[in-house]
């Protein structure tokens, strides 16, 4: 049993509600029992749809953990990008249900759905990494390069802009904004789509579209492990 992951496979929909019952942090044992989903999913033939708490979707990588440093922290951040690699490279789709707040490590992995559906309420979707004094990881600048919109990519990455469910189909956050207790029925409804999708197909099409990023995000990963596995960096 998953404390952090419940796993619901409803026809050929597998769908993955993240709730470790706070903010859904990204830490290394909620990024295991996510890869154990998906090994699940993967399994069953199925549509991945993924969502969080009410309010939450996730706040990103577990602060104490990070501002501890040393190789617990590097392992976090190197697996959490790497989850987001996984998500991207996929074979079936995946579908995300933002249901709220989607910080840091909580945005790159919304944007590693080929599609995201949001509830349209107030919260943030922001990658607030300068304004907490950190450089944007490599890994994640390409992330997010390859999803918004070349002026909201400069702003997420320089200035920690927060967006939000007003402006994020224009920006490249989301793909469709719902009111908030329409959100499963959409996001199933898009699942429910994608499954009848060639399998093989699009997972060859997923692949050659993402090739450049899915290299780029690797390298990213490489070089961002060089730093965190620096003493300067703990």
């Amino acid at each position: 049993m998953t404390t952090r992951v419940r796993y619901e496979l409803g026809g050929n929909i597998a769908t993955l509600t993240l709730d470790d019952g706070k903010v859904n942090v990204m830490s290394s044992p909620m990024q295991a029992e996510i890869h154990d989903a998906l090994d699940r999913a993967m399994s069953d033939e199925a549509v991945v749809l993924i969502t969080g708490r009410p309010g939450v979707f996730s706040a990103g990588f577990d602060l104490t953990t990070l501002r501890a440093g040393g190789s617990d922290a590097a392992d976090m951040v190197a697996g959490g990008f790497e989850l987001a690699l996984r998500l991207l490279a996929h074979p079936f789709p995946v579908v995300m249900a933002c249901t709220g707040h989607a910080v840091a490590m909580g945005t790159f992995l919304l944007l590693c759905g080929d599609y995201r559906v949001g509830a349209d309420t107030r919260y943030n979707l922001t990658a607030n990494e300068v304004a907490i004094g950190l450089t944007m990881p490599h890994a994640a600048t390409e992330i997010l390069r390859q999803r918004l919109t070349p002026a909201a990519f400069n702003r997420a990455v320089t200035i920690a802009e927060p967006f939000g469910a007003h402006n994020a189909v224009e920006t490249g956050f989301l793909d469709q904004v719902v009111p908030p207790d329409q959100l499963m029925t959409a996001a199933r409804g898009i699942a429910g789509m994608a499954a009848g999708l060639d399998m093989t197909a699009h997972a060859a099409s997923k692949l050659r579209a993402r090739a450049d990023s899915l290299q780029a995000i690797r390298d990213g990963i490489t070089a961002d492990r060089k730093v965190l596995d620096t003493p300067r960096a703990r």
